[in-house]
């Protein structure tokens, strides 16, 4: 059966072959009725029986001739369209591929987020030689690239270790850390905040919630209280130089403190430049401080300053998945100063960071559990 296509234009064709039959059997009628008309003498003299018999054998043809060879002229169409794709197919497929790798904006047009995927996954299969390798970490690439809104760029941290002059309310000495972050990024959150948690699992929920949020976690076998200011606390927050003000909230085991990035930086979708100040205690037998990112990054660079403390030497792990290397230095030892500089060039992806192992005179202590 031919498609509605076809056979409208089948349907067509017939109407106009029986209207030009009719018109000239019409034709051929007022011709013969003219010859019998004296008084319209004047009008014989044009052929309209001749022209009549044209249009009437015309028409008739036309759908006899249609009839006997529109197969034929259908298989010929066919057979040129097919050879027509078969010389043309690498340019076409060459034109396709290019097109898609680069201009962007054409794929968008074209692939929906699944074709998309099943592109990527099947790109990568054939350069690792390997689906399913290739399928699970493309998943789990773009899975933490989607879920992030935000992304940081040139990452300044510096980080003053110094000796608490006093013990916290549990007797047990620690560090004070002021830690000052700067970076660059197109704001998605209107506000920004940072909790202080001693539940685990409050931890983790903050963790995976939203980038807005930096959670900040203090052991309950510290000695410390997560709500207490002394513990933690976000000194200052400036968006392009301008400080904002910071509201702070506290309860018995953690503390939220809040900082507006403003609508407008949002809206108007423009870099802004973010730095911020807190400061925290590091309880001495934790020997850890590790440092997370809350957004993927572009270029880090962290620097620790524990001159001012009883440390002999500050052991470094980098927590960073990428084919960069990551650089660390130390201050020579011939110098007063004590500070280690860890740099990274590239992205790197949230929840990646630094520890650093806090080693003092007599410590054996390679490494435990963060306490922040």
């Amino acid at each position: 059966m031919h498609d509605p296509l076809r056979r409208l234009h089948n349907l067509k064709l017939a109407l106009a072959a029986v209207s030009i039959s009719f018109v000239g059997f019409a034709l051929m009628v007022f011709d013969r009725w003219l010859s019998t008309q004296p008084q319209f003498h004047d009008l014989a003299f044009f052929p309209w029986g001749d022209i009549g018999a044209t249009l009437f054998t015309a028409g008739m043809l036309g759908i006899g001739i249609d009839f006997l060879l529109r197969r034929d002229d259908e298989e010929r169409a066919e057979e040129r369209l097919q050879r027509v794709l078969r010389n043309q197919a690498p340019a076409l497929r060459a034109a396709v591929i290019d097109g898609f790798a680069f201009n962007a904006e054409d794929l968008a047009v074209v692939a929906t987020p699944d074709t998309l995927d099943r592109v990527m996954r099947n790109s990568l299969a054939l350069r690792l030689d390997d689906p399913e390798f290739a399928s699970e970490i493309y998943d789990d690439l773009r899975d933490k690239a989607i879920r992030a809104s935000e992304r940081w760029h040139d990452a300044k941290v510096s980080v003053h270790l110094t000796t608490a002059s006093g013990e916290t309310e549990a007797h047990a000495p620690a560090y004070i850390a002021t830690m000052k972050w700067e970076y660059t990024v197109v704001p998605k959150h209107p506000v920004r905040r940072f909790a202080a948690v001693s539940d685990r699992n409050e931890y983790r929920d903050l963790m995976a919630d939203s980038e807005a949020t930096t959670p900040w976690y203090v052991r309950p076998a510290s000695g410390i209280d997560a709500g207490d200011r002394e513990t933690f606390e976000l000194v200052q927050f400036v968006v392009d130089g301008d400080p904002r003000m910071v509201r702070r909230t506290a309860r018995r085991g953690g503390q939220v403190y809040t900082a507006s990035i403003g609508d407008e930086a949002v809206l108007t979708g423009k870099p802004v430049a973010v730095s911020y100040t807190c400061r925290a205690l590091i309880p001495k037998h934790g020997h850890l401080l590790h440092l997370d990112m809350d957004a993927p990054t572009r270029n880090i660079s962290v620097e620790l300053d524990y001159t001012d403390t009883d440390l002999d030497y500050v052991n470094v792990l980098d927590f960073f998945v990428s084919s960069h290397k990551t650089r660390i230095e130390h201050t020579p030892t011939n110098v007063p100063e004590r500070s280690v500089t860890v740099a990274h060039d590239g992205w790197v992806f949230q929840r990646s960071g630094v520890a650093f192992v806090l080693v003092s005179h007599g410590s054996d202590v390679v490494g435990e559990s963060a306490d922040a």
